[in-house]
């Protein structure tokens, strides 16, 4: 058993049994005599790999038949230009604005066509998520995009908004977190490095109606319909990150389930608000019908205060709390992979820290 339990944004911990796998095949895979990091992506044995990880996740997800499962690469940063190149057809876009990387999803789409923020929280610096009437869309356009979890505010979607255009999801911070409706979606992508694997994978869910036309600047690579089409293996894709994906797919299939997961993740979560909300020591910010299940900001009172929780917390085996520069305070990542137990002994910590310096306060 570890140690230590790592609350870091991303990348983030990995269910154990997992990593005890990846070290069982990582000098010979299924007795083939070669590390899986040495697979040709041509050959057999990973294109097992990569069906089996792609059956998995449309299980898991119940992922519709006239629906592509992508493996890319390039991060969820890279879809933030994938997207409107591929669907802006008729080079009109809207997109809510929720937090940082909302927004610099929003900015890097400004490059190419009519694109407008119709909604965002950054009046009350992204502590809540605005509400979104279908009459604040736009007519005519390609597509929505939001962020359905914003990993350095703490806030999160609980329900989606109705468009007339597809609505385009970055779900990298909490997919296969709790049951979502793929129907509901045009386009989800998510970076693996959070809830499904190592960084260098990024996941593309996108409806196939979506692909038949392309902007004419997209390049190839870019090209859902080119990804599609061979099958994620245009070129040499993240192998590892996949296999490793396949792994944790298997782990949460035999866990029972998104749906058993998003209990245990709502009850992860409780627990640590809880501790939160009966505190006077400690506060968060975020509003409270739109808290993360994920992604859980808090302070204490000072920053004097922050800086020691965040270094005698390490000490104590609680890793990567300290808050994003942009929130400040600390910050626990508390992904699908992270045991009820560390949040416990995260809770036990806090309130041990707090009896033994609420005299300062």
């Amino acid at each position: 058993m570890r140690n230590v339990y790592n609350f870091s944004p991303g990348p983030s911990m990995l269910p154990e049994e997992v990593l005890k796998k990846v070290q069982k095949d990582f000098l010979d895979y299924n007795g083939c005599g070669m590390s899986v990091i040495e697979l040709s992506h041509r050959g057999k044995i990973f294109e097992e790999i990569s069906l089996n990880a792609e059956n998995l996740l449309r299980k898991l997800m119940n992922i519709p038949d006239n629906y592509e499962v992508l493996f890319l690469q390039g991060g969820a940063f890279l879809q933030f230009e994938a997207v409107p190149l591929n669907l802006l057809i008729k080079g009109k876009a809207d997109y809510v604005v929720t937090g940082n990387f909302a927004k610099r999803a929003f900015e890097e789409a400004q490059k190419f066509g009519d694109i407008v923020c119709v909604a965002s929280s950054k009046d009350k610096n992204f502590t809540y998520i605005p509400k979104l009437p279908q009459n604040i869309f736009r007519d005519g356009t390609d597509y929505v995009h939001i962020t359905s979890n914003n990993t350095i505010f703490g806030t999160k979607y609980n329900s989606f908004p109705k468009t007339k255009a597809p609505l385009v999801c970055d779900m990298s911070s909490n997919i296969l977190s709790e049951v979502m409706d793929v129907n509901q979606f045009g386009l989800i992508y998510a970076g693996a490095q959070k809830n499904i694997g190592p960084a260098g994978l990024t996941i593309v869910i996108i409806r196939k109606n979506l692909i038949e036309n392309t902007t004419k600047n997209c390049p190839t690579m870019l090209k859902y319909s080119t990804q599609a089409k061979e099958k994620s293996l245009y070129n040499t894709p993240p192998c590892f990150s996949i296999y490793v994906a396949k792994l944790v797919f298997e782990w949460l299939t035999n866990f029972g389930g998104v749906k058993k997961m998003q209990e245990q993740n709502y009850y992860k979560a409780g627990l640590l608000y809880d501790c939160l909300d009966s505190s006077k020591f400690y506060k968060t910010s975020v509003v409270k019908e739109d808290r993360s299940i994920m992604n859980v900001p808090f302070t204490t009172p000072s920053v004097a205060l922050d800086e020691k929780f965040v270094k005698e917390s390490q000490n104590a085996g609680l890793m990567f709390l300290k808050g994003h520069r942009l929130v400040g305070g600390m910050r626990a990542s508390i992904y699908n992979a992270m045991p009820v137990e560390g949040v416990k002994k995260l809770i036990q910590f806090m309130q041990a820290f707090e009896l033994k310096n609420k005299v300062i306060v």
